[in-house]
């Protein structure tokens, strides 16, 4: 599909960015939101995307927590309709199911919501037996989904067909991202605590190795396979860098970035990065492994997305 827009979350800002996918000016704002816009799912088929309103605060300390899910039309520019999740607050990750059905993390809450994108209506929610749900990843089978579960150090691992929990994997540190592999086999558990990443084994169960980021000073934050999962991205907030890791952990690259890198996104050989923290976004030449452009977008977007 040849692109046709580029969207991006003004966490910082509070806003909605719709961006020149050619010139990278921004064209339309929407803005009036609750604190905050968090996070990004965009569904370029069906011309809409999905924008979380998380709350005032940080993981762990959000006392004023949203329970809103917008819609927002990527045609039109605007807001559609919202969803509202309650009883769920500070609804987080958003991602698309094998089954056509969206899950969002509702980290206060320790749910995952399940959305009827066809009513848009909340249908039912998985517990995930955890303090907080953080972020989730979901294996491309559908059989699978994964929570990163910050305060508690684990994996929560959720049958999704039959919407259960069957249990927790422990890690060795507190956690911040997760990913997992398109054949589903490995998961991968970004460090809250430390510079590293944990590569679970899904089949066992269990964290099977430890790999340092190369140049990092302090922990990550983000990771994400690339869309042929050749490789894994991480994003590092506190270090202002993204590493670019072999699939296979044979190689890395750490590449500096803005300030506070947080989400991305891919296309085709180039990768897009928010910088939350002074207001830009890189433009990576992945085959290259270096910072091809940089360019202003709004206050500090946090994620990005096109369609």
């Amino acid at each position: 599909m040849a692109v046709r827009g580029m969207i991006a979350v003004d966490k910082i800002g509070g806003k909605i960015l719709f961006l020149n996918p050619a010139t990278y000016e921004t064209e339309t704002v929407l803005d009036g939101f609750q604190r905050t816009v968090h996070e990004l799912l965009v569904l370029p088929e069906a011309g809409i995307a999905y924008v979380p309103i998380y709350g005032d605060g940080i993981h762990g300390r959000n006392p004023n927590p949203g329970h809103t899910l917008h819609v927002i039309d990527l045609i039109k520019r605007e807001v559609k309709e919202s969803i509202d999740l309650t009883p769920f607050s500070a609804p987080h990750t958003v991602r698309l199911g094998a089954d056509g059905m969206v899950y969002i993390t509702c980290e206060n809450s320790a749910v995952v919501a399940a959305i009827d994108p066809k009513t848009n209506k909340m249908a039912y929610a998985i517990d995930s037996g955890s303090t907080n749900g953080h972020r989730l990843c979901i294996a491309a089978d559908g059989q699978r989904l994964y929570t990163d579960n910050e305060e508690d150090a684990s994996v929560s691992v959720i049958d999704l067909p039959n919407r259960k929990l069957l249990g927790q994997i422990k890690t060795p540190q507190a956690l911040a991202g997760i990913a997992v592999s398109d054949d589903g086999k490995t998961v991968i558990a970004v460090s809250d605590e430390k510079p590293v990443i944990f590569v679970i084994d899904t089949a066992a169960g269990k964290v099977a190795r430890e790999v340092a980021l190369e140049g990092a000073e302090k922990p990550a934050q983000i990771a994400r396979y690339s869309p042929d999962g050749r490789l894994i991205v991480v994003s590092n907030l506190n270090s202002n860098k993204l590493h670019i890791i072999d699939a296979s952990f044979g190689a890395q690259t750490a590449i500096p970035v803005g300030s506070q890198p947080m989400d991305f996104a891919f296309r085709g050989n180039e990768l897009f990065v928010g910088c939350q923290g002074d207001g830009s976004m890189h433009v990576i030449d992945v085959p290259a492994r270096k910072v091809k452009q940089s360019f202003q977008a709004g206050s500090g977007c946090e994620s990005v997305g096109f369609f």
